[in-house]
């Protein structure tokens, strides 16, 4: 059986608010905490292909974001509850 999260990817371009990229990084963080090794990419395609496709909740739910106040998500900035977690790639070296 082919598993959904191995078919062959695709690039998509997101734009949206500073705050909303910072909470992506909180969400992947709160899943290292649950032991769970994952992605910002990873999240964002389990978001989206568990959601329930139902339009009024969906409409709601649009509605809801974008009734938030600029300072909504400001309590995300200090979570020192959850792990850091080191970006993939490689690391940088200092100079001496």
């Amino acid at each position: 059986m082919e598993l959904l999260s191995h078919q062959k990817r695709r690039t998509t371009s997101v734009t949206w608010p500073g705050d909303v990229d910072r909470r992506l990084n909180i969400l992947v963080r709160a899943c290292a905490a649950a032991g769970e090794r994952t992605s910002r990419a990873e999240l964002l395609a389990a978001l989206v292909a568990t959601t329930v496709v139902e339009p009024e909740r969906l409409a709601a739910l649009l509605h809801r974001y974008r009734r938030l106040p600029a300072d909504a998500l400001a309590d995300d900035e200090d979570r020192d509850d959850l792990p850091v977690i080191r970006p993939p790639g490689p690391r940088r070296t200092t100079s001496p």
